[in-house]
């Protein structure tokens, strides 16, 4: 599993392999396009059976709309399935010409793609047809963030004439030995469907276990011995800035297989059997052994208490444990053994885990693990135990007795497990006690010596995710303005900083992040001097602090100087103002709340006139207020800005539109300054 929230090393599976999946394509194209000459060629029955066919509901902006879809799923034994796959589409606009690639990536050697073959109907003249042998195989390319080593591979047939008006579609079977007796048909994509079947054959003796996600519940028709489903009519899924992952909107259909006795070490039906399932696969890999006893007797010895000595141990798993991914078949579930990973010192997220939880308990400190997604909603509470819902490995700390839990973040009261704490040993620059964004008020399968059972992970307090900006200024007659900015960054708005500036080594360029904030806010500004507090020291507030000067700050209308009091920072959004109606909930990074407090010192002569109205603006999800007041020769603006509530429903997008047009007109409000008689 691959840890992934922001820039790597958190990068998701499904992200770094569409990226590289991507990249392969754009690398490969040109040689199946220079290489492959078009052949002339009948397409199957299937594909002309629809070529008339009325379309699908869609608008002007849809790119191609799939007009026939087929899964026919034979479950020969434990150890070998055959899937079927049949795609249709027609290509409604140029942007569509990305549907005549073919592509399938696949595991080897636990898996094999055999006799993937393309078409394309065109609407004048005869068919073309592009046969297995001129597919081109090839490894995924490494990424930033993705697996040192994997056993990903990816099949790629180009079909010509893939141009509007056209129909293309492709065949292919995949022969598996499956890791787990589970598959999960996703027939719900960008492109709207007019007809998707799913077909499903099992050995006698054998059931299955149908749950459907995003979706109404369909009864499949069954006949010698061969269960069919068909779903019709669909519309496709367009995508929205900031909308939840497609794992958690997709209408999908997952199917457990469940051969007679059980599936043994292959397969689950709970969330329940999951954890019992991954319990077999950690069996006596956090055994520790001598160098790691007296690892952790080095690294506790001088600690006072118990907090102190799990944040040691727990700044060695992730600052001194290189996160190098190797997954080879099982590999991408199953963690190495703690002993090899403290002796070459690598692993991926649940290797860390591992080492940690064999560490901790080597100190006295129970631990479990919890395996999440890195993107917040692709679990939900309604759908059933999915072996690919998961692409990341944190832990659940026992806390003892002596720690009180007191400015700690995500914890929670287990009835079985007491007191217990989450924390990612992968994401090197969040401190002990402290989670991403992305990982809170999320779901995670919480693994116990009793099974598994899906958690939902608490949400830290908005304080503790925060920028908090100061700045003092002085403003002359002929409207320069010239001061001092101090601000501490917490949570992940300090993550973010470290992150870009991980790499940097040259103090003009450590300055550039500051440079950013001044230009989004100040359209002609100088710095006089910058600093960075806290780069390397991630269990202390990150800050920057700077002295800039802004030429022409305050404008000039008949003697009168226009001044706004909003110096620095931007957090009105336009993410709402589109035509298009959203469709889909909108997703919040992480809670949040800043401040701003910013005074300039008026210049000699001058008096405010007049002062922006305040603004209190709650509207539970969110909240915004300002002031700006003045004090002696002072103008004074402070604000809050907190996110409460991580996932905004549909139905209060206006509120939210509202709420950011709010901020968009105090952000741009002006204070007059009038001359003293």
């Amino acid at each position: 599993m691959t840890n992934s929230v922001c820039p790597s090393p958190r990068t998701q599976r499904q992200a770094i392999e569409r990226r590289a999946l991507v990249l392969t394509v754009a690398l490969l194209t040109c040689v199946l396009n220079w290489s492959r000459p078009a052949r002339a060629g009948d397409a199957p029955q299937w594909m002309h059976a629809v070529a008339n066919a009325s379309l699908p509901a869609h608008d002007e902006k849809t790119n191609a709309v799939l007009l026939y879809s087929e899964t026919d799923v034979n479950v020969i034994s434990m150890d070998k399935i055959k899937t079927v796959q049949r795609r249709a589409y027609k290509i409604l606009r140029p942007e569509g010409r990305d549907y005549g690639t073919a592509l399938v990536s696949f595991r080897s050697p636990g898996e094999k793609i055999n006799n993937m073959k393309g078409w394309c109907i065109p609407a004048h003249g005869k068919d073309y047809e592009v046969k297995d042998k001129e597919a081109i195989e090839a490894s995924l390319p490494k990424v930033d963030g993705s697996e040192l080593i994997n056993d990903v591979r990816v099949k790629i047939l180009q079909i010509p004439a893939a141009d509007p008006g056209n129909i293309v579609g492709y065949e292919y079977e995949v022969e598996e030995n499956p890791l787990v007796l589970q598959d999960n048909w996703i027939f719900q994509h960008e492109a709207p469907v007019r007809e998707a079947h799913y077909s499903l054959q099992l050995p006698p003796g054998w059931e299955y276990q149908a749950s459907f996600l995003n979706y109404p519940d369909t009864k499949p028709v069954q006949s010698n011995g061969q269960w069919s489903w068909t779903i019709t009519d669909l519309k496709g899924v367009r995508g929205e800035e900031d909308m939840p992952p497609s794992n958690g909107i997709q209408a999908q259909l997952i199917v457990n297989f469940l051969p007679p006795g059980g599936p043994g070490l292959k397969g689950f039906s709970n969330w329940h059997g999951m954890g019992s399932w991954y319990t077999s696969l950690t069996t006596g890999r956090r055994d520790a052994s001598q160098e790691i006893k007296q690892k952790v007797s080095q690294l506790t010895s001088t600690s006072a208490n118990s907090l102190e000595k799990m944040r040691a141990i727990a700044a060695f798993v992730q600052h001194d444990i290189r996160y190098v991914a190797i997954e080879l078949g099982i590999g991408g579930y199953q963690p190495h053994p703690a002993t090899e990973i403290f002796t070459h010192r690598y692993g991926d997220c649940k290797d860390k885990a591992t080492l940690l939880s064999t560490m901790l308990r080597e100190a006295g400190f129970e631990s479990y693990y919890v395996m999440i997604n890195s993107e917040r909603g692709s679990v939900t509470p309604e759908m059933p135990a999915d072996s690919n819902g998961f692409d990341h490995a944190i832990l659940a700390i026992r806390l003892p007795a002596d720690v009180s839990g007191d400015g700690l973040g995500p914890i929670v009261n287990h009835p079985k497990l007491g007191k217990i704490l989450f924390f990612d040993p992968t994401d090197e620059l969040t401190p002990f006690g402290q989670i991403s964004g992305a990982l809170q008020a999320n779901y995670g399968l919480l693994v116990t010596p009793d099974g598994g059972e899906l958690t939902e992970i608490p949400q830290q307090p908005s304080a503790m995710n925060s920028i908090r900006r100061t700045a003092k200024l002085t403003l002359d007659r002929n409207g320069n303005l010239r001061g001092d900015v101090e601000e501490t960054r917490l949570g992940d708005r300090a993550w973010s900083q470290r992150w870009a500036l991980r790499t940097v080594t040259n103090d003009k360029d450590r300055i550039k992040p500051i440079e950013n904030i001044l230009s989004g806010s100040l359209s002609n500004f100088g710095i006089v001097k910058a600093s960075v507090v806290n780069l390397t020291h991630s269990d202390q507030p990150f800050g920057f602090l700077y002295t800039f000067e802004a030429a022409n700050y305050a404008k000039n209308a008949g003697g009168m100087l226009l001044v706004r009091p909003r110096i620095l920072g931007e957090k009105a959004r336009g993410i709402l103002e589109t035509k298009e109606p959203r469709q889909f909930p909108i997703e919040f990074a992480g809670p949040v709340l800043d401040t701003d407090n910013f005074e300039i010192t008026l210049p000699t002569g001058y008096t405010v006139d007049e002062l922006p109205p305040p603004v209190d603006a709650d509207f539970g999800f969110a909240s915004y207020h300002s002031k700006s007041e003045l004090k002696g020769n002072v103008l004074a603006y402070s604000r809050t800005f907190e996110i409460k509530q991580l996932s905004v429903p549909v139905s209060r997008a206006p509120e939210l539109k509202k709420f950011y047009r709010i901020i968009a007109s105090d952000e741009r409000n002006t204070a007059i300054l009038k001359p003293v008689n």
